[in-house]
């Protein structure tokens, strides 16, 4: 199989541009909001499973207490919960792919490719037409990797350019969720002097899972440089 991008080059226009900046904003976390400037972000309009009563207690006042779980429930094992979990990941996946469709429709991946890779290619190896899928993976682990695969059977990214974007994507994967929507509360915590818990800033950290990412890109690259060579 050929490594190279043969996919047609297409005319960009004005509405390409806009598509991509409402793609990043969109896929960016930006947004995310209860406000109705939330319906221009991704996570918002994913929404969330409800939730389901798991238990019911009593205490002694006679006061009922509920416990509620999500639709996957509690103490799954095996394959069964395995299913459960990827059934949860369904709608992430189709959304991310629907959006991904109509934006790509307007132009909005040829003008990432125009802006990004100048910019992504000699800093990860992947051309500017990932930059939305990059985008996305930094707020939605499964948003990311659909846009990703879908790249890839479109034959806008390689098998090598691939693995290096899966190495790049795997390493502290969306951070914007998982670091800034619940680790965040780390940086809150004082000791008993008063002092930080933690002693850098938040940016400090988010800067370090960044440069790990890009760090993991370059190993993956490496490898594969190392293994082509050996072939």
């Amino acid at each position: 199989m050929a490594d190279a991008v043969t996919s047609p080059k297409k005319k960009v226009g004005v509405g390409a541009y806009i598509a991509l900046i409402f793609a990043c904003v969109f896929f960016s976390g930006a947004l995310a909001s209860t406000q109705w400037w939330g319906v221009f972000d991704f996570t918002t309009l994913n929404g969330g499973w409800g939730k389901l009563v798991s238990n019911v207690t009593m205490d002694q006042s006679g006061t009922l207490h509920t416990v509620m779980s999500n639709l996957r429930g509690k103490g799954g094992s095996g394959a069964i919960d395995g299913f459960c979990f990827a059934l949860t990941l369904v709608p992430t996946v189709m959304f991310s792919i629907a959006m991904i469709t109509v934006l790509e429709h307007y132009g909005a991946l040829e003008a990432a490719r125009i802006l990004l890779t100048p910019i992504l290619k000699p800093l990860l190896g992947i051309p500017g037409t990932a930059g939305l899928a990059l985008i996305g993976s930094l707020q939605s682990t499964d948003g990311g990797a659909a846009l990703t695969r879908q790249l890839k059977d479109a034959g806008q990214l390689t098998e090598k350019e691939t693995n290096v974007f899966a190495a790049f994507q795997l390493t502290a994967d969306a951070p914007i969720t998982n670091f800034l929507g619940s680790g965040s509360i780390l940086y809150t915590l004082t000791g008993a002097d008063g002092n930080p818990v933690i002693p850098v800033s938040i940016g400090v950290g988010l800067g370090i899972i960044l440069l790990g990412k890009v760090v993991a890109a370059q190993l993956m690259r490496l490898f594969l440089i190392r293994k082509a060579g050996k072939a």
